[in-house]
């Protein structure tokens, strides 16, 4: 269940796109759950080439009914007139005579647009057949379209394999289970003996009857993909994480425990691989397709879901794509001209070369259908439904996927200069916002620079602005500071787990260097092979507990580098500006009380007119003689504001609700109390503590 009322309550507000994640990962066991898997899982690298060899092999169907398991298949995709084809599902009537394929697009259309948990974006509402109603779940980019596919192909018992390899040579994880060509994969779970299928138990029953009835696994319900996956909408015995949600939608609870291992061990370079989706022409473009970006021939990428697409005038075709994020988030809608944006870059299969001299049309990226699974001399095989053959691309004809970045741009029509300046602009702040909340995001400081690069153009094609003009107007303190780093050279480019208080750290050591007159910042980068300055500075303001080491949290094939390498950078430098970095307006009573080395300190009472602005942090020193509680109270619509409680440098309790309030309590004893807002969230509040 979730709480439903806040999703009522609050008012959706179209926010343009953030434009700025641009991984997700390969591997990311959890509960020490890795059922013998001591190696990397890797994309099968066959290439299909022409349509008479386009089948992806896979496991024998013996092993459909074998201990490995996850569901029985009683449907194909291709059906359209069968007994269970012709049934009405969640947004088809009876007789509707689309195939599975056709109604796994519908659905993915059908689901509703609502705001984001995190609000500052907004995301869709899961409807399932039981008429149940979830919002998205929280994942990565690659984990949220397959587990869309999953969820989709267990609930109408339909094929479905990913195929990949390993040291030992192909293996497949599907609905038969995690499996090689001859057994079982490595100790992964015997689904079938291990776990509970409650669907046959609810057959015939109403909808109303299964809700009210929903059984739960209990095991399920405590688990987790991994880092990141609170889904604090949960309501209910759990862990408020990825398996209880799962428990949630999944009578048949093998599905659920499949889905933590497939998301933990294929990610986006297996979704980019030949053998298990089919490059697209841009015409065919339909809801459920994916789009992947691939800028390198190894390591991480990023994979978005085609959520609506509409016709238009002229023609024309508009689509809106939706995806995850490393860290993990619930799906974001992108706006028009942001999904414009995504379709038409060349990570995307388009035109030219990476920095490696491979063209991006042969790195897998762009426009992508799912394979079906159908049978092939007594095996499984990967392959198209018939009505898409005429909609194809070669997987080797890399002239002809170039190409669908053109077609794209044609296709999605024109967007007016005013429109494209201000969806660039967001991209932008979306990009610093990402970075206020993980500064070491290299993929956040590429985005921001492609955005301005965006932005160059369009000023200087429709509003007479040199690019230097576009600096001194646009560009703030965040940007010279989070300066672009070269990937493959900057270790700061593996570290996903920095965080939001490091971000104030590090601006607030900046600020200081600004006081007395101008001097380039210091830009946050591995230097000799650390961020010392600023772990100093964190301890030198009483702050050392919050600043975390550096870990590598990707594959990092330049773990190993001393110093970072900043991408040459062709702006105004900051000094020519002639500004300072300090917002004057940004104040209340207590200023400046930005770290616990000055903050202020409190009594019991209320305190009216307190400031987050950006940049901004505020922290207050109690000493409590009895039980106690500490509220903030502010408007959510203006600015989602955060509350934090440590004692002797441990964080003791935090609130991060969406609600007008967030509140912390604690025994008597000292106490340092943060303030701050999410992902760069500025507003008024109001402090209670008693």
């Amino acid at each position: 269940m979730f709480k439903n009322s806040r999703y009522i309550t609050l008012l959706m507000v179209l926010v343009f796109s953030s434009f700025f994640i641009w991984g997700c990962k390969e591997s990311d066991a959890t509960d020490n759950d890795d059922w013998g898997i001591d190696e990397e899982i890797m994309p099968d690298e066959e290439k299909l080439g022409k349509a008479d060899s386009a089948w992806s092999g896979g496991p024998a169907t013996i092993y459909d009914s074998s201990n490995t398991a996850v569901w029985e298949i009683t449907n194909n995709w291709e059906d359209t007139d069968t007994p269970e084809a012709r049934k009405p599902g969640i947004v088809w009537g009876d007789n509707s005579g689309l195939n599975w394929d056709e109604k796994y697009a519908l659905w993915v259309q059908s689901m509703g647009i609502i705001p984001g948990y995190e609000v500052s974006f907004q995301t869709f509402m899961l409807k399932t057949p039981w008429g149940k109603e979830l919002p998205a779940p929280r994942l990565e980019c690659a984990e949220v379209a397959m587990f869309l596919r999953v969820t989709f192909a267990s609930w109408y018992n339909l094929p479905f394999f990913l195929k990949a390899v390993d040291s030992s040579g192909a293996i497949y994880f599907g609905h038969m289970g995690a499996r090689t060509s001859t057994g079982r994969y490595k100790n992964t779970p015997l689904y079938k003996t291990s776990y509970k299928d409650y669907s046959k138990q609810f057959e015939g029953k109403s909808n109303e009857y299964i809700v009210e009835n929903w059984p739960q696994d209990s095991l399920l319900r405590k688990r987790s993909v991994g880092q990141g996956d609170t889904m604090e909408f949960l309501t209910g015995s759990g862990t408020q994480q990825a398996g209880q949600y799962f428990d949630e939608i999944f009578l048949n609870k093998r599905t659920g425990h499949f889905l933590r291992l497939l998301l933990a061990y294929f990610g986006s370079v297996n979704l980019a691989s030949s053998s298990n989706t089919y490059n697209l022409k841009p015409q065919s473009v339909r809801g459920g397709d994916i789009l992947v970006h691939r800028w390198q021939r190894t390591g991480i990428g990023h994979v978005m879901v085609i959520k609506n697409v509409t016709d238009i005038e002229g023609g024309k075709k508009e689509a809106i794509i939706v995806s995850g994020s490393m860290p993990r988030r619930q799906p974001k809608y992108e706006t028009p001209t942001s999904s414009k944006e995504y379709l038409t870059s060349v990570k995307g299969g388009g035109p030219g070369e990476n920095w490696d001299g491979d063209s991006y049309a042969s790195l897998g990226g762009g426009l992508k259908r799912f394979r079906v699974a159908k049978v092939r001399n007594g095996k499984w095989a990967n392959t198209w439904m018939n009505n898409d053959e005429a909609s194809w691309i070669n997987d080797t004809d890399h002239e002809r996927i170039s190409a669908r970045i053109e077609e794209f741009d044609d296709l999605l029509g024109e967007v007016e200069p005013e429109q494209l300046r201000t969806a660039y602009l967001q991209m932008i702040e979306d990009a610093r916002n990402h970075l206020r909340q993980y500064p070491a995001s290299c993929a956040a400081r590429n985005r921001r620079e492609e955005a301005f690069e965006k932005l160059y153009e369009v000023n200087g094609l429709y509003f007479n602005m040199e690019r230097d003009e576009t600096d001194m107007e646009y560009r703030i303190f965040d940007d010279y500071v989070f300066a672009r780093l070269v990937y493959q050279e900057s270790k700061t480019c593996c570290w996903n787990r920095s965080t939001s208080a490091m971000y104030q750290i590090i601006m607030d050591y900046n600020n200081e260097l600004q006081q007395d007159e101008c001097t380039m910042p210091v830009v946050f980068k591995a230097e000799n092979g650390g961020y010392e300055v600023f772990r100093q500075y964190a301890e030198d303001t009483d702050r050392g507990y919050l600043w975390a080491d550096w870990s590598e949290d990707e594959h990092c094939p330049q773990n190993n580098v001393l110093n970072d390498t900043e991408v040459e950078h062709t702006w105004v430098e900051w000094c020519e500006f002639g500004q300072t970095p300090v917002d004057p307006e940004c104040t209340d009573i207590f200023e400046p009380n930005n770290s616990p080395e000055s903050a202020e300190v409190i009594e019991p009472g209320s305190y009216e007119e307190l400031k987050i602005c950006s940049g901004d942090e505020d922290y207050f020193w109690l000493n409590a003689s009895a039980d106690f509680s500490v509220t903030i109270d502010f408007v959510h619509s203006d600015g989602d504001l955060d509350l934090a409680l440590y004692q002797n440098g441990t964080n003791i309790s935090t609130s991060q609700s969406t609600e007008d309030s967030e509140t912390v309590q604690g025994t008597p004893g000292e106490y340092i109390i943060r303030v701050y807002g999410y992902n760069g969230a500025q507003g008024e509040y109001t402090l209670k503590y008693e």
